[in-house]
């Protein structure tokens, strides 16, 4: 599977961005999809993760509220709608394709696309 990422940019606190994920390759739908973030410095870190079907969702914490992911099985592709967003989002967004135990850890996914950045200013 290759995936590649989309829908980053420069955006001021409170506002929104929306990322995609399109994956390459066969049996998309038979991946759990997640959403990671990278700040300059810091590890990656979980965000968001959506289960094969689309059924189940999952969030960190500190997203919660503010951050919907969703996917189009028909399109191969996976999403991340952000909201309220906050300087603290400032980082690139990767996201994962996985079919291990684990949805929250990087450990948990075998394919990753390369990429977005996403800059909150305040």
């Amino acid at each position: 599977v290759q995936l590649q990422a989309s829908g980053g940019g420069l955006v001021q606190a409170g506002g929104s961005l929306s990322l995609s994920c399109a994956a390459s390759g066969r049996d998309f739908s038979t991946y759990t999809m997640g959403w990671f973030s990278q700040a300059p410095g810091k590890e990656r870190e979980f965000v968001a993760a959506i289960n094969r079907i689309g059924s189940s969702t999952y969030y960190a914490d500190s997203v919660k509220g503010r951050f919907t992911t969703s996917r189009d099985n028909a399109k191969n592709t996976v999403y991340l709608q952000m909201k309220s967003l906050k300087p603290e989002d400032t980082a690139i967004y990767y996201c994962a394709a996985g079919r291990r135990y684990g949805l929250k850890v990087v450990s948990g996914y075998d394919f990753w696309g390369q990429g977005t950045q996403v800059t909150v200013s305040s």
